[in-house]
């Protein structure tokens, strides 16, 4: 069963190529059938005429022999009819092959006519599955099946493109609302908490709301973060992914040192286009993922590779055991390895934002666990146009 699934499939191209060429066999071996047919009974006609026109006369004294001649005659006759029917057998099977040649040649030009609206849909939709909402196919020509799909698709992905922007709007929207009762409760909560005659009780209440405050304030900041990387990055420019590394560790290394992990960098020069803000938010994200969900005395490596296709950023820890049908969840907003959100950590948004991050740069990331506990995450970032004259003006500064 699996050796079956193996085998590749006919494209359309090819299956409609054969499907004329089966047409042409059966239209033509039908035709040549009519006409070898009709042949045969021609030649036969032809022969019984010429027979009876050539028979000999028939006296009692030469009775045997001219038996005989007119048996050799009619012989020959039939052999010179046989002859040409399987001549004509033999050209007719020519014949037929060119047909069915011609056949899928007209099929395979026919169907690529065909199917090329059908490519520039497939592009389209692929670069719309990238996270660019603002393509469309606008395809031209005569109203038929093809131009209505089209249509339709453009339809859908401009609805879609606009409830995105709405669903960006309102958390962008909802997030810089709340910032400023938030930085209110703080400031009236710092206030009560400085008085010089505060009883006890106010000032352990007051630092804990100011936990919580804080707690807030990271979760707006990560939605805002959120709803920003998830648009598409518009104005890319030259980044190097391996400098962004090690700011982000050394911006980690207090928080590091405090939980005891120990972080080590293996990124030399990795030079990208996208958004600088973007890339180390992404990074940072990443890295502090690693931090927080590890344990006493762990480790983190970090390194940034350059890639066939672009380049990557690759983040592991030690840390416990997740389970590998949960890495998806983990990079759902609000989501962590141990399910919802319960501790003051993290928002549940980190991975979220590293994902959105790299689908905004028309990239991926992915998580796999590692033997004995831990996470890699991988954040693939494809090759954009201008990254080789930026390596060429990097490769000149050096």
């Amino acid at each position: 069963m699996n050796a079956a699934r193996r085998v590749p499939r006919l494209t359309i191209r090819i299956r409609l190529a054969l499907l004329f060429a089966a047409l042409f066999l059966v239209a033509g071996g039908a035709l040549l059938g009519v006409t070898y047919g009709l042949m045969r009974q021609v030649i036969y006609t032809q022969q019984t005429d010429i027979a009876a026109l050539g028979q000999p006369s028939v006296t009692a004294s030469d009775d045997a022999p001219t038996a005989r001649k007119m048996e050799a005659y009619q012989q020959s006759l039939s052999d010179i009819g046989q002859r040409t029917l399987t001549s004509m057998t033999r050209g007719l099977a020519i014949v037929l092959f060119g047909l069915v040649v011609a056949g899928f040649g007209v099929g395979w030009v026919v169907a690529r006519q065909s199917l090329r609206p059908v490519q520039q849909i497939i592009r389209t939709a692929r670069r719309v599955a990238g996270g660019d909402l603002s393509e469309r196919i606008a395809l031209r020509g005569p109203r038929d099946e093809i131009t209505d799909l089209a249509d339709t698709f453009d339809e859908m992905v401009g609805r879609l493109g606009a409830a995105f922007d709405s669903h960006r709007r309102f958390v962008a929207n909802a997030s810089h609302e709340l910032r400023t009762p938030l930085a209110i409760n703080r400031t009236l909560i710092e206030v009560a908490v400085g008085r010089p005659d505060a009883p006890p009780e106010v000032t352990q209440l007051g630092l804990a709301l100011l936990r919580v405050n804080d707690r807030q304030i990271r979760l707006i900041d990560g939605l805002l973060a959120l709803a920003e990387s998830e648009r598409a990055v518009t104005a890319p420019v030259s980044v190097d992914l391996a400098e962004i590394a090690h700011g982000a560790v050394q911006t980690l290394s207090r928080e590091a040192e405090e939980r005891g992990v120990t972080v080590l960098v293996a990124a030399d020069d990795v030079i990208v286009r996208g958004d600088p803000v973007l890339l180390e938010r992404l990074t940072v994200n990443l890295v502090q993922n690693a931090i927080r969900y590890n344990i006493a005395g762990g480790q983190v490596w970090v390194s940034c590779t350059t890639t066939p296709d672009g380049a990557q950023i690759r983040v592991a820890n030690t840390g416990p055991i997740v389970d590998a049908d949960r890495l998806d969840e983990l990079f759902e907003p609000f989501r962590r390895g141990t399910g919802r959100v319960g501790t003051p950590d993290g928002n549940g948004l980190g991975l979220s934002i590293v994902r959105a991050v790299a689908a905004a740069h028309g990239g991926s990331a992915f998580a796999r666990t590692r033997d004995g506990g831990g996470l890699l995450v991988v954040a693939s970032l494809p090759r954009r146009e201008g990254q080789l004259a930026d390596w060429v003006q990097f490769a000149q500064r050096s």
